[in-house]
């Protein structure tokens, strides 16, 4: 989670799984507040506090709380989330600090276990110093409403990291070049911060973003080997995600809404909202596939303008884009607002249709949020399906490299993709009477649904689906053998000691491996590439929720063809545990638990049975 001089700061916790109504609004001169994410206790520990675990456990610095509330009380001010849960049970040793516009409260979010309020003023980006805190602070100190106790906590905590990285020494300073483009004016800013030159600090990123873009993709259909690709001397190159930017190179205006980077042409390397990135430069698709062309001679025409495509097909060519046609899609996403269709953008369907009518060797790249449905996945002309995410500014060159067979797929979904929308039981809170309540207390989100998300949600349903959870081919083929289930720890008792010692992550027998999962693997096809083997567990009735796999390992290893290696999956307390909310423990059960290995949640080559 974090190298030396550099901190991490781990978000959203909790509970922030939509967009809409993130933040109070007014309506009709009534405060509205945040919806409120209502998590039971089960729930929370096994499925939304579980990732967190691990990131304390690995030493994230910092962790930045949602905006959203959460079982009612807003998350930067829930002592139950932030003192119980974060700070006395994981052990988390950071500090928590707020979104940006998400301490609602001074004293109150202080005692609740806040440590460092976001940016500091009540306006997001204006210079009025009001502040719930600031001053505010040493008043409740001096009046006796603050403990000065907790706010030397704060101060560790934030400082400890500080020294402990060694941002005290050596540490660079602010680059003046950002100055321009911070949403903080120079004038408003509360101190004279030390700036320094432009620090180029890029080395050689572009070849690990590369290597990234090209690990990220999935091949998720490849009919006939129809990929890699040899060297096509016909190549048609279609769809507006293909072309290079014409918005420029910046998605994120505050002016112009958080949607502002949803422009038409224009490749999608990543999304909107303060996650996006301000891009030095991008390679598009369009350019690396037509330099990779002119390689070997190759003749690649191109039409970047959706409505061309869907009006005219590919009639403008000439001629005929015969040996690969190549259609990217997108679908943006941005912090804000949610997505209203699981169907990639810009009468996407229409674009595939009109080029698959024509062309027998179609091959669909799509980039931006996932997951999608595929209307056009089953079409017989359809040969080659890529799932290849937010690539970032190597994206043309990560989707050659991955299309001409220079680097192997190994990709794996972490999402299902269902054959149709109405598939997914959907979550989104959002109506219109909701939208014109008066009520403050109106928005509620109740996650009846417990740990059954995803994976689960169809497993449980017995639904069929287009793409499993895990999912992803390769230009190889592998075998899994030799299941070998070895205890670590015998008679383990079943709950953790309390009195054992409470480490960043928490107890710290939570921590032990109690069994070791052994498997061979081995490459079958003609071709080096990545196995990807993923460990299932399904606990038994008395964990008290459906008998559905829930992931508990995976490993990547580079094998060569008919090279075969031993992968081991250790498995901890933790992953064998259930939380009993009964006694507010991790419990091991006493009935034996199901063990399945395999190449996706669906795909699962080795099964066994182990008890603790």
């Amino acid at each position: 989670m974090q190298s030396a001089g550099v901190q991490t700061c781990t978000k959203h916790y909790l509970g922030n799984e939509q967009e809409i109504q993130r933040n109070p609004s007014t309506v009709n001169g009534t405060l509205i507040d945040s919806i409120s994410a209502n998590i039971d206790d089960k729930t929370m520990h096994e499925t939304y506090l579980w990732p967190f675990a691990n990131a304390v456990h690995a030493g994230t610095a910092s962790l930045m709380c949602s905006y959203n509330r959460l079982n009612g009380s807003y998350a930067c001010q829930n002592s139950k989330t932030l003192n119980g849960l974060l700070k006395d049970e994981l052990g988390f040793q950071g500090y928590v600090m707020s979104d940006w516009m998400a301490t609602h409260s001074g004293v109150a979010a202080i005692e609740a276990g806040l440590d460092m309020n976001m940016p500091g003023g009540i306006s997001f980006s204006g210079g009025a110093p009001a502040s719930l805190w600031g001053g505010n602070v040493s008043i409740a100190v001096n009046n006796g409403s603050l403990a000065i106790e907790r706010v030397d906590d704060m101060i560790r905590r934030i400082m400890t990291p500080y020294y402990h990285l060694g941002q005290d020494v050596g540490y660079p300073v602010v680059d003046e070049s950002t100055v321009p483009l911070s949403f903080f004016s120079k004038a408003n800013w509360p101190s004279n911060y030390t700036l320094g030159p432009l620090v180029d600090v890029r080395a050689e990123h572009a070849k690990i973003i590369r290597e990234l873009g090209a690990a990220g993709t999935v091949l998720l259909k490849n009919v006939n080997h129809t990929l890699p690709l040899k060297e096509p001397k016909n190549i048609g190159v279609f769809g507006n995600d293909a072309a290079d930017f014409t918005h420029g190179q910046y998605s994120l205006s505050i002016s112009s809404g958080l949607a502002s980077g949803d422009y038409d042409i224009g490749t999608l390397a990543a999304g909107g909202g303060s996650g996006t990135g301000r891009f030095t430069y991008v390679i598009p698709p369009l350019d690396a596939i037509k330099a990779r062309g002119q390689s070997y001679g190759a003749l690649v025409q191109y039409i970047t303008d959706n409505s061309a495509v869907t009006a005219g097909g590919l009639s403008s060519l000439s001629p005929t884009p015969l040996d690969a046609c190549i259609v990217f899609l997108k679908s943006w996403a941005s912090e804000g607002d949610d997505r209203t269709t699981l169907i990639a953008e810009w009468n996407s369907t229409a674009v595939v249709e009109a080029v698959a009518s024509t062309c027998a060797n179609t091959i669909v790249v799509l980039h931006g949020a996932s997951p999608n449905v595929l209307p056009w996945k089953d079409n017989v002309n359809v040969t080659a399906i890529l799932a290849a995410h937010f690539p970032g500014q190597e994206t043309g060159n990560s989707i050659v490299d991955v299309l001409w067979g220079d680097v192997n797929t190994s990709g794996k979904l972490p999402y299902t993709i269902a054959n149709n929308e109405t598939d997914y039981d959907l979550r989104i809170v959002n109506s219109t009477e909701l939208l014109e309540s008066t009520n403050p207390n109106a928005w509620q989100d109740d996650f009846k649904e417990g740990n059954l998300i995803d994976y689960k949600e169809f497993d449980a349903a017995k639904k069929s689906v287009a793409y499993e959870f895990g999912f992803g081919l390769s230009y190889t083929t592998f075998d899994l053998s030799n299941l070998q289930i070895r205890a670590a720890v015998s008679n383990p008792s079943r709950v953790p000691n309390s009195s054992a010692k409470i480490i960043p992550g928490g107890n710290e027998e939570l921590w032990q491996t109690l069994v070791t999962v052994c498997a061979t693997v081995k490459n079958t096809g003609a071709v080096q590439g990545a196995a990807v083997p993923q460990l299932y567990v399904s606990f038994p009735a008395e964990a008290g929720e459906k008998e559905v796999r829930t992931l508990r390992g995976f490993d990547k290893i580079l094998l060569a063809a008919g090279e075969a290696s031993t992968v081991e999956f250790p498995l901890m307390r933790r992953d064998l545990s259930y939380w009993d909310v009964a006694t507010q423990n991790w419990r091991l059960p006493s009935d034996s638990i199901s063990v399945d290995v395999g190449f996706s949640s669906r795909d699962l080559k080795l099964n066994g049975k182990l008890t603790v």
